[in-house]
């Protein structure tokens, strides 16, 4: 296969930026659309050129590192797949591929497809965790969980925090990863402690660090690797609500 890129290219996220045409040949049907960068940069390489800077890691789709807008869909067009699970075989010989990063004010770019997904990590320290000292594993049946909740709290948490809902929101909105987060541990009895805390904290900090709204597009829904329902954030507005009506300092 012989592709064209289109990939963007951006030194920090001072400079403006821009897209840079190149030309990938020898392209396996198999290759994975990571491996496929990798080749383009041993190509920039060998030309002497400063290669693309983009995040991945375990490329086993689970670390949610592989950030990239391909062809204007977040992880590409392949619904509920990550960048690095996306084939070169869902693509034509011959077709013409624009790669951006993730777009967002709380995502500035690092460099090229590389951005700053920091504002995530102050998300989750806000009280994106249990802080009760609970000593060692209890024994399974010792803390009955009904099924259906259960379930619930572990569909939540297969959010990997890639920040695909933000690319893909209008308002660059990141309520689908923090309702994911909320709602992994509202549903079990070790996050109810710290229950309406936690949700209160993870707000503002949601909106300091300059994510938009949710205005109910289900574009999040839509572009999520993992298929992490939007019925989470109807869930973390509840509790939102809940915590905000009992709580004595001003939200």
């Amino acid at each position: 296969m012989k592709i064209t890129l289109k990939v963007w290219r951006q030194k920090n996220a001072q400079d403006s930026g821009r897209l840079e045409t190149y030309t990938v040949s020898e392209v396996e049907p198999d290759m994975s659309f990571l491996e496929m960068m990798d080749v383009l940069n041993q190509q920039l390489i060998k030309d002497k050129k400063d290669p693309v800077a983009f995040d991945h890691d375990c490329r086993e789709g689970i670390c949610g590192m592989c950030s990239m807008v391909i062809n204007g869909h977040p992880h590409g067009h392949i619904k509920a797949t990550t960048t690095c699970q996306l084939h070169m075989r869902s693509f034509k010989d011959g077709d013409t591929i624009v790669v951006e990063p993730w777009r967002a004010k709380a995502f500035p770019v690092i460099k090229d497809l590389a951005v700053d997904r920091s504002a995530f990590d102050k998300i989750i320290q806000a009280g994106g965790f249990v802080s009760v000292n609970t000593g060692s594993a209890p024994e399974a049946n010792s803390v009955p969980v009904p099924q259906d909740m259960a379930e619930k709290a572990m569909d939540a948490a297969e959010c990997i925090g890639c920040g695909a809902c933000v690319a893909a929101c209008k308002n660059s909105s990141a309520m689908l990863f923090l309702s994911a987060k909320v709602s992994h541990m509202a549903l079990l009895p070790q996050g109810q402690p710290e229950r309406k805390k936690r949700v209160i904290s993870m707000m503002k900090a949601h909106d300091e660090a300059g994510f938009g709204s949710c205005t109910n597009t289900e574009a999040c829904e839509a572009y999520c690797p993992k298929g992490i329902s939007i019925t989470n954030i109807a869930r973390l507005n509840r509790e939102f609500l809940s915590a905000a009506l009992s709580s004595e300092q001003p939200v």
